[in-house]
């Protein structure tokens, strides 16, 4: 019997428990996996406090990484023993469980370079790091981005990802160790963002000038000075509300700060397509297996310590990635 996390109703933390499950034989172009790591992600948070609604009972976690276990009919992508990575939305939902059944066409292949902890720390990361600098805008050398949560998952690598292109990177944080945490991994410069002004330095560090792009996941607490930090005709990319969500504004405000433009884009968006999706997750193991991008586990939890990772997750004690160990 497989174990798996569920919940019932929403809520905090708490709402969620374990419970065995029986796997059952996959049908037409499933596969039976078996989990060897599991991703924990922001994103599972809005899920299980219905930012995000879906049906329940149901599980959670989009994002895993393990062994074909067995083929249901149809599929041929991957074999049996194959090691596969798989991330999503609604589509991959359940990954909280030691084995499940699901759809074939999300899996992703691993190259021998990349281990089944690393790619359940970084598939979603690494994907929405890809789409946010390969994707989203048009970068020179030269171009200067401001990063919120600079020292999370999605910020250490995105960090330096962008030093490979030759950007500037501002990133902010909330402690001085998360700040160093930060540089490390190619932030140039790092705003504490609990007694600095945000816009002030950022305008201090650009000489006036601002921001090409901000990639702003906190939402409510940092819009504000999000907009206030680009520059003229710049963007400003939603890629998530961890402070809680960005209160209705008037689009006539973008007009009044430079004509700026603004995006809230989903990850399900750009590997919706197979082809696009291959090329994204090539490149990003490309960069991790030469050494040049270095996926940090800072966390690991044993599946049954759920409560307690959702708790470390939304009371911003955790650096990079986290993961669940099966």
């Amino acid at each position: 019997m497989a174990k798996a996390i569920k919940f019932d109703h929403i809520g905090g933390p708490d709402v969620m428990y374990p419970q065995t499950v029986e796997v059952g034989d996959p049908g037409p172009g499933q596969v039976r996996l078996r989990h060897l790591a599991v991703g924990l992600n922001y994103a599972d948070t809005y899920f299980r406090n219905g930012t995000y609604p879906i049906p329940l009972p149901n599980g959670l976690g989009v994002e895993a990484a393990g062994i074909v276990e067995e083929l249901g009919e149809g599929v041929t992508q991957v074999a049996v023993g194959d090691r596969v990575t798989y991330t999503g939305f609604t589509n991959t939902l359940g990954a909280y469980s030691t084995e499940r059944l699901i759809d074939a066409a999300p899996l992703i292949k691993l190259p021998q370079g990349i281990s089944l902890e690393t790619a359940a720390a970084m598939t979603m990361r690494g994907l929405t790091s890809a789409y946010l600098l390969r994707r989203i805008y048009p970068f020179k050398t030269g171009d200067a981005i401001l990063l919120h949560a600079a020292a999370g998952g999605v910020g250490l690598i995105v960090s330096q990802w962008a030093k490979l292109l030759g950007l500037t990177v501002i990133g902010t944080t909330s402690t001085d160790a998360k700040a160093e945490l930060a540089r490390a991994h190619g932030c140039d410069f790092t705003i504490n963002y609990t007694h600095e002004d945000v816009t002030k330095r950022v305008r201090e560090i650009t000489h006036g000038v601002g921001v090409n792009v901000v990639f702003d996941s906190v939402g409510q607490a940092t819009f504000e000075a999000s907009l206030d930090s680009l520059k003229r005709r710049g963007l400003m990319v939603c890629v998530g509300t961890a402070s809680g969500p960005v209160p209705p504004f008037n689009p006539h405000i973008l007009a009044r700060k430079g004509s700026l433009y603004l995006t809230r884009p989903a990850l399900a968006d750009y590997i919706a397509d197979p082809i696009e999706k291959s090329e994204l997750a090539a490149e990003v193991f490309d960069h991790i297996a030469a050494g040049r991008i270095q996926i940090e586990i800072n966390q690991r939890y044993a599946l049954d310590q759920a409560v307690q990772a959702h708790r470390d997750l939304e009371a911003r004690k955790t650096t990079g990635s986290s993961i669940f160990l099966i």
